[in-house]
């Protein structure tokens, strides 16, 4: 067999496995998807007070995630920072419809520095930076991806590929997408940073813990009648 035939042989099995496993996905049961830990996400972040801030109705919709989580945190020694988390189920493919560098320059915010690389944490996880202007006013923005699985995703495709292995072992590919920010006011960036890391260590066992669930609906049992 030449290595024309090779190609092609593997061609056909590998399209084989990928629609079996694309069979495999629809053949399974729709996942309920319970998002009520999420909202019960505590609003005492490591000494933080948190203020639920509503989104409004137009940026809700653009959005469509299944559910939201917008806040203020202000800590008297430590300033202000705003969090935000959209989730998105396994039915909606895990997946955030618009990205920072998409958002803010919609809302008219300049991104003026882009560290859009691996930032990396003390515990060896990863996040996403960036500085954005608007009007003067200079924010220091830190976001990251998470699923079921993985607590810090960096990168639209280690997020799908992690969705993905996510649905192939346990069923489901779900996702969330996590943003810090806090204003930047007559300080270095390295302050802010500090700010924003020490909050975040502080929400990741929490939103561990808060995460929410998905399980297949148990069927109800027939009753004479």
């Amino acid at each position: 067999m030449n290595s024309n035939s090779l190609q092609t042989v593997a061609l056909i099995a590998l399209l084989v496995v990928a629609g079996g496993v694309s069979w495999a996905f629809q053949l399974r049961d729709p996942l309920h998807v319970d998002t009520a830990p999420l909202t019960a996400l505590p609003s005492d972040v490591e000494g933080w007070q948190g203020r639920d801030i509503p989104l409004a109705g137009t940026v809700e919709e653009m959005l469509r995630a299944d559910d939201h989580v917008q806040r203020s945190y202000f800590k008297p020694a430590g300033g202000l920072v705003w969090l935000y988390i959209g989730y998105y189920g396994t039915e909606r493919g895990g997946r955030s419809e618009h990205a920072p560098w998409e958002c803010y320059p919609t809302a008219g915010w300049e991104i003026v520095e882009d560290h859009t690389s691996q930032l990396p944490l003390a515990d060896g996880d990863a996040i996403q930076e960036i500085v954005v202007r608007r009007a003067g006013e200079e924010r220091l923005v830190h976001f990251w991806y998470r699923t079921s699985r993985t607590d810090h995703i960096v990168g639209e495709l280690a997020h799908a590929w992690d969705r993905f292995l996510g649905r192939l072992t346990i069923g489901r590919a779900d996702g969330a997408f996590v943003r810090l920010s806090t204003q930047l006011r007559d300080e270095s960036v390295s302050s802010g940073r500090a700010r924003l890391r020490a909050f975040g260590a502080g929400l990741d066992p929490q939103l561990a813990a808060h995460w929410p669930k998905e399980s297949n609906p148990v069927p109800q049992q027939a009753t004479d009648g």
